[in-house]
């Protein structure tokens, strides 16, 4: 976990700010330009690149460009570094909570 917690910092910056994340849930129903993209972002186009470059940065998404257009495609398998992370998580807190409740229980079965 330790020697990619630089990694998953920057993925999990890139993903705190709403406009990134708005672009990330666009991008999940397929790839866009970024011309269609800040087309939907109330802010300059200079502004909503520096987002697209944070994400392709932190290597949440991908950029091709063809003449003129630049299209943004989701990275997939990045998403699996947070999914990962989120999991072991789940599983220490899972495990937490049901040592929790056990001793609950058991302190209201051993009372008369």
């Amino acid at each position: 976990m330790a020697q990619y917690s630089s990694t998953l910092d920057g993925v999990f910056a890139a993903l705190a700010d709403p406009t990134r994340r708005a672009v990330v849930r666009r991008l999940g129903q397929g790839p866009a330009s970024v011309g269609d993209l800040a087309g939907e972002a109330p802010m300059t186009l200079p502004s909503f690149m520096k987002h697209v470059r944070m994400l392709e940065a932190h290597g949440l998404i991908r950029t091709v460009k063809s003449g003129r257009v630049r299209t943004c495609v989701l990275n997939r398998e990045r998403f699996a570094l947070v999914e990962d992370w989120l999991a072991e998580q789940r599983r220490v807190w899972a495990g937490r909570t049901d040592r929790l409740a056990q001793f609950v229980t058991s302190q209201e079965e051993d009372q008369p």
